[in-house]
């Protein structure tokens, strides 16, 4: 597969894909655009590419983005390879999928690191970003777009906030790191995607689970729940979901395509910044309305999970990754 083909792009393509009214010149590169989220259903992560899409349409360069939303033309994890092989140009990818090629990147679905959506604002010109996106740079692959989603708990029996309230329960969590954490602090471990935590709750299988705002609303966890964790100023939960591009593609363009590129890419970041609050926002309303209570942890609670991490996730991670203890070390300083 080609990472580029070129051939007539009317006005009428360009409204099929997203890209408004702006016109795009006939002879325009084509880049293709995939991620594993709905399309045109309102997910930020679908509005950032289909922003980029349309800023860089706007910037009249020469180069269309073509969008395929849902794993239409890649499985979620099959997407890195695609990239550093130059046969996918563009993909919202949360990072820690690649975590298999790049163990480093467990640290961006690590419990604590990230406290609220300002902290991972300034966790992105942090050397502990530095050196993650080094590793993305080194492996043929470029950051157009930073973004993080928050996330938090939910449980049938009673509110998560202490490492104590999560004894005894059987709970699903968002990756190995939060298994570790979880474990620690005494709960029993059921995995499963997401998309089966309702199930999971509803036959008695699960009683708490943690996942993203968007997933506690899609999937309709308030339904089954007692007491959500909402993210609040002092949340565990924070997965890094950039908007990543592959070198190949990108080292193709001219200069002026690339810094259109990357100005849509600041775009779609302010974007995200803004819609991910408001997710969090939300997630606490759809939940009150539903009758469900709504606590958030103090950052004493917070910071008694991380003592936990530090023994578990943090532990495990400082040693089996190669540079994961100075990684670790550099997330944690920052303020």
């Amino acid at each position: 597969m080609k990472a580029f083909s070129k051939g007539l792009v009317g006005v009428s393509m360009a409204l099929a894909f997203g890209l408004g009214a702006a016109a795009v010149p006939a002879s325009a590169e084509t880049l293709k655009a995939s991620h594993q989220w709905p399309g045109g259903k309102g997910d930020v992560r679908d509005e950032m590419v289909q922003i980029i899409a349309k800023e860089v349409a706007k910037a009249d360069v020469g180069i269309d983005i073509k969008v395929y939303p849902g794993q239409s033309l890649y499985k979620a994890k099959e997407q890195w390879g695609a990239m550093e092989k130059g046969l996918l140009d563009i993909s919202a990818f949360p990072l820690s999928y690649a975590a298999g090629r790049h163990p480093e990147f467990d640290a961006t679905l690590m419990p604590g690191l990230v406290k609220n959506h300002e902290h991972a604002k300034r966790l992105n010109t942090s050397p502990f970003m530095d050196d993650i996106k080094k590793i993305i740079n080194d492996s043929g692959v470029v950051v157009l777009s930073d973004a993080w989603l928050a996330g938090g708990f939910a449980s049938k029996k009673t509110c998560i906030l202490g490492p104590e309230t999560m004894q005894g329960q059987v709970t699903r969590a968002a990756g190995k790191a939060f298994e570790q954490m979880l474990v620690g602090a005494g709960a029993s471990i059921a995995s499963m995607p997401s998309s089966e935590i309702y199930n999971g709750m509803q036959t008695g299988v699960l009683d708490a689970a943690n996942t993203s705002s968007g997933s506690f609303v899609s999937y309709r966890l308030y339904e089954q729940v007692k007491c959500l964790t909402a993210p609040g100023e002092n949340a565990l939960w924070f997965m890094y979901e950039p908007i990543l591009m592959s070198k190949k593609s990108f080292d193709k363009l001219t200069k002026e395509q690339q810094d259109a590129l990357m100005a849509a890419g600041k775009v779609a970041e302010d974007y995200f910044f803004d819609a991910a609050k408001g997710l969090d926002d939300k997630l606490v309303q759809v939940y009150k309305d539903a009758g469900v209570e709504v606590v958030s942890m103090t950052p004493e609670q917070a910071q008694a999970w991380r003592e936990i991490a530090n023994e578990t996730s943090y532990k495990s991670f400082s040693e089996n990754v190669k540079g994961g203890d100075v990684l670790i070390k550099k997330a944690l300083s920052v303020e």
